[in-house]
């Protein structure tokens, strides 16, 4: 049997070489006042392919340690994060901005 422990969280860096890390969040109770109380691991996971990026729900599992930090492997993506549209305004912008200033001197004065 496999007894390794599989988590599913949200990938907050990839910015190392081959390593992700990982941000699981969830509710437990409180030991000594019985309420819900959010928690939040941060977990490094070994990703070979360079499969994952931030903003992905990824799947890891328990495997060897791989370095000081890393305990964990990608297993899957299981939800693609929505892409990131970079829209040059730069020059919208200042078009903008110089108007509304040219319209706040004229009521000033």
């Amino acid at each position: 049997m496999d007894h390794k422990k599989r988590i599913t969280g949200t990938v907050v860096s990839d910015k190392s070489a081959k390593t992700l890390v990982v941000l699981v969040e969830g509710y437990r109770n409180h030991p000594k006042y019985k309420k819900r109380v959010q928690f939040r691991n941060k977990y490094y996971a070994h990703d070979e392919e360079g499969l994952a990026h931030v903003g992905d729900v990824v799947t890891i599992e328990e495997c060897r340690p791989m370095s000081a930090l890393k305990r964990f492997k990608l297993v899957s993506v299981v939800k693609k994060a929505l892409e990131d549209v970079k829209v040059d305004e730069s020059e919208e912008l200042k078009e903008v901005l110089h108007e509304t200033s040219e319209e706040d001197n004229k009521e000033a004065k």
